[in-house]
């Protein structure tokens, strides 16, 4: 499952092989002299992720030859619908966005259908509507993988934490479904505590706390994403839980994302694992399926050749689903889920400048 990379120097052949062979406040960067204007509206800036997938699309943007206006929705909707009518009146020809509320922006892409801008969504899945493209790796791969981790490493029985994401969003309910059907199939004597946490990282910190102090023999932690890294490792610090894997006392936790702090940290013995989700590819072929669009190009489900595979979501959706690894620090597998190791250089998190 390691992704494959592409050189930089290359990539503007490789875009152009790629499209016969597969089935807030504004800014601007990319191409001019006539080059086609795209919209690209940033969910958040306040993750190393998506910090991150902010860094490598400007970048992504020049290679393929493509003017980019940027707004940022700040993890809110109505922030977003109004970004999108700016990207409008800007006479952009298509938009990539990364809905965090997959449920509250199917008015938004109506209008946008209507006025046949396409749309390409990256990370995130759309409840209703349709959408050119779907750009987002196998979230319910997410949890799945999450889950094998720790219910090997605690021999299937135990109490673990899962710091669930945002509820609403079509993400937060793939990894929360898919890692609570795992454990019930494959480890019926692990307990799972799931929490709410709307991706806020100070609120799974304060959610984990309680259910420490009530369940002083949790293992286990899962957290969906990143963002509630630190607040973990703080608050184990704090209750004198941060050991090596081979203390009694360890606490697994598995995160998800690939950014450099979990590679480091799994490296140091702090965490234990994490799924890559490819920041740096999101970006990428975002734009990528967003430049076919404008150029009237199509696509069918199967596999592609960059190791991913387009599936139909329902009819009228597409999306293309990148791969995205577990990460350990021995690289072995666990509940027949392979994974690297976290000095592994296909890893995105460990190639960010």
């Amino acid at each position: 499952m390691k992704p494959r990379r592409t050189a930089s120097a290359t990539l503007v052949m490789s875009v152009a092989l790629l499209l016969t062979a597969c089935g807030g406040d504004t800014s601007s960067s990319g191409g001019g002299g006539g080059a086609p204007i795209i919209g690209v509206d940033y969910p958040r800036s306040d993750t190393d992720f998506w910090n991150s997938y902010i860094k490598y699309a400007p970048q992504s943007a020049q290679e393929l030859g493509l003017e980019m206006k940027t707004t940022n929705s700040q993890n809110d909707v109505a922030k977003l619908t109004s970004n999108v009518q700016s990207l409008i009146s800007q006479g952009v020809k298509g938009i990539a966005m990364a809905p965090q509320d997959t449920a509250a922006i199917a008015p938004a892409l109506q209008t946008l259908a209507s006025k046949k801008i396409p749309v390409v969504t990256v990370d995130t899945r759309p409840d209703q509507g349709d959408v050119f493209m779907v750009v987002r790796a196998d979230n319910r791969a997410y949890g799945e993988k999450a889950c094998h981790f720790l219910g090997t490493k605690l021999k299937g029985t135990g109490k673990v934490v899962m710091l669930q994401g945002d509820l609403a969003s079509i993400n937060g309910r793939d990894r929360t479904e898919a890692f609570n059907d795992c454990m019930k199939q494959k480890y019926a004597g692990i307990t799972v505590f799931g929490e709410a946490t709307n991706w806020d990282g100070a609120l799974a910190s304060q959610k984990l706390q309680i259910r420490l102090t009530e369940h002083p023999d949790i293992k286990g932690v899962y957290m969906q994403s990143s963002f509630a890294l630190a607040g973990t490792l703080q608050l184990l610090k704090q209750r004198n839980l941060l050991t090596p894997p081979d203390d009694a006392k360890h606490i697994f936790v598995v995160s998800n994302d690939g950014i450099p702090k979990e590679l480091q940290d799994i490296t140091a013995g702090n965490i234990d694992a994490t799924v890559s989700q490819p920041a740096d590819l999101y970006a990428k072929y975002a734009l990528y399926y967003l430049k076919a669009a404008i150029d009237g190009k199509s696509f069918q489900p199967g596999p592609t050749d960059h190791d991913s595979n387009i599936i139909q979501v329902r009819p009228g959706l597409l999306e293309d689903q990148l791969s995205a690894p577990l990460v350990t620090l021995d690289g072995g597998a666990y509940g027949g889920v392979a994974s690297l190791k976290p000095d592994d250089k296909s890893l995105w998190g460990n190639n960010i400048g």
